[in-house]
């Protein structure tokens, strides 16, 4: 028995976060960590406050695998798309493109410039070096937690500069020593963008070294997989897999999913991974909900001409002698790989020069047909006019097909989040109260105590959590309180930044900062260090 808590919810149905069924029972929270109660039992004579939760659920803090909140979090702490749908933990770095270690401030700058039409670009001082120093720039100042991966991106700038050239013995090592230096600071592994240079210009056998080294000190591989490679479909995911068998680490598939113009079903994609575990092998991925992509509109243009940096990379998209290099490229290519609408699928996004805002939520087809431009050029005037800072909307996942990967027993939850344009994808602002209402409620596609182990337990055992995505005794107080007949996404295409409804209560450590559905201004969310948390 306790005699006092800090705040006590009461009447709720408890869902623990591991699978089990839900029960009746109180939860009270004290100093920040969490104590169970039976529901008979007479609750503690002195609460600061008490929330009455019947009909409601009482569940662990959802933790996001997957989101590009890093610099928007710095730039308003408060996060409402994340926290107002129950993120109370989410991890940044991803893709390759993190933001610590970098050993200059120039380099970091130029990385911020290089993939700001994914991350943006927001006014904050970029003043931080090491993992340890970026991750002070979290610890009290937001309204969730963070964990970081090193990007691989990062790696390479440090250790090779920004060209494709091979890694050698010399800079392998070098790379092995910022992740165990990162790793000591508290990075949970390391992360792979293998569409995103300079980090997609490692070849695989770099790959298995970093990720061995990560492993070795209890990390893991996170990887946007190398999706041109081979037939565009299974070879990528065989990669990743291979990675992760020869480093002898755990290995970790984010926004995995099955795509309309996939020569093939989604079922040989799935059976990839169930395979490699049947084998014994560590692997896990997650799944966004949603069927639209977000990313930066840089990655339509080929990894070469990428080379260098920023700076070469506008001067090479500035010279018409390249532009037709890469128009016979793209013409080769086509746009067919997002989905059969081809540019018509392709939605700009966060523009900021007043001659291009008439382009904000237009498709790259409709600024064709208005201009007599082609798609290269478009592409290439609306880069350079903007710095690098355009991002793009796509067809994502197969609508057919998504919720195989959604209810897959090692799928996790991965918003790829980007928070940046008028109209972002809606898993932004969408992703779990869409599982928890239609996916949950009213498709029955999996239960409710299922949904949430996958948004808890599960991938806090990925990362290594150990006091995070459950409900038990001793546990940190990271919770969320929704009405399990009312959750549901607002955010659609056409209107992406929608808040959820039906999430009352979002608590981080002890404290509130969703209280009946709206934000409190709290901000008691910190940086979550490796081995220490």
């Amino acid at each position: 028995m306790i005699d006092r808590a800090d705040l006590l919810i009461s009447g709720g149905i408890i869902v623990d976060g591991t699978g089990a069924s839900g029960h009746e029972g109180m939860v009270a929270v004290v100093d920040g960590r969490i104590r169970v109660m039976e529901a008979t039992v007479e609750p503690p004579a002195h609460v600061g406050r008490t929330i009455d939760a019947t009909g409601k659920v009482v569940a662990p803090g959802f933790i996001d695998l997957h989101s590009h909140g890093a610099l928007a979090i710095l730039a308003d702490g408060r996060h409402e798309p994340k926290v107002r749908q129950g993120v109370t933990t989410e991890v940044v770095g991803v893709d390759g493109n993190g933001f610590a270690p970098f050993l200059s401030r120039e380099d970091l700058e130029a990385f911020v410039n290089l993939d700001c039409g994914l991350d943006g670009r927001p006014a904050i001082d970029y003043d931080w070096t090491s993992v340890a120093s970026y991750l002070e720039r979290y610890d009290g100042t937001v309204s969730l937690n963070i964990a970081t991966l090193i990007g691989n991106s990062q790696l390479r700038i440090a250790a090779l500069g920004w060209e494709d050239v091979p890694a050698d013995e010399r800079s392998l090592d070098r790379m092995r020593g910022l992740i165990r230096d990162g790793m000591a600071e508290g990075a949970f592994g390391v992360s792979s963008g293998l569409d995103y240079p300079p980090g997609g210009y490692a070849t695989t056998d770099e790959l298995v070294g970093l990720t061995a080294e990560a492993g070795r000190h209890g990390g893991f591989y996170h990887t946007h997989v190398r999706y041109p490679l081979g037939d565009r479909y299974l070879d990528p995911i065989r990669e990743a897999i291979e990675i992760g068998r020869r480093a002898g680490a755990p290995s970790h598939i984010t926004h995995f999913y099955h795509r309309q113009t996939h020569p093939g079903g989604p079922e040989p994609l799935l059976a990839l991974v169930d395979d490699a575990r049947a084998e014994g092998l560590d692997i896990t991925f997650d799944s966004y909900p949603s069927e639209w992509a977000n990313t930066r509109l840089l990655i339509q243009l080929p990894q070469w001409v990428q080379a260098g940096g920023p700076g070469p990379l506008k001067e090479r998209i500035a010279d018409r002698a390249t532009r037709d290099r890469l128009r016979a490229e793209l013409q080769a290519r086509g746009a067919a790989y997002t989905s059969p609408a081809g540019w018509a699928d392709v939605r700009l996004a966060a523009f900021h020069n007043p001659a291009n805002l008439r382009w904000e939520s237009r498709t790259i087809a409709d600024v064709m047909a208005e201009t007599g431009h082609d798609a290269l050029d478009v592409i290439c005037d609306l880069l350079l006019s903007e710095d690098l800072g355009v991002g793009q909307v796509t067809g994502g996942p197969w609508s057919e097909t998504l919720r195989l990967f959604i209810k897959h027993p090692i799928g996790m939850v991965g918003t790829d989040s980007a928070f940046f344009g008028d109209k972002p994808a809606p898993r932004t602002y969408g992703s779990f109260p869409r599982i928890l209402g239609q996916f949950v409620r009213d498709e029955a596609l999996l239960s409710l105590e299922e949904a949430i182990r996958k948004m808890t337990s599960a991938p806090a055992a990925r990362l290594g959590l150990r006091e995070r995505g459950v409900i038990r005794d001793g546990a940190v107080a990271d919770l969320v309180i929704f009405d399990p007949a009312t959750v549901r996404a607002t955010a659609t295409y056409d209107e992406p930044r929608s808040f959820p409804i039906g999430i009352e209560q979002v608590i981080v450590a002890g404290t509130l900062v969703v209280d009946c559905g709206e934000h409190t201004g709290a901000t008691p969310g910190r940086a979550l260090r490796h081995g220490r948390d």
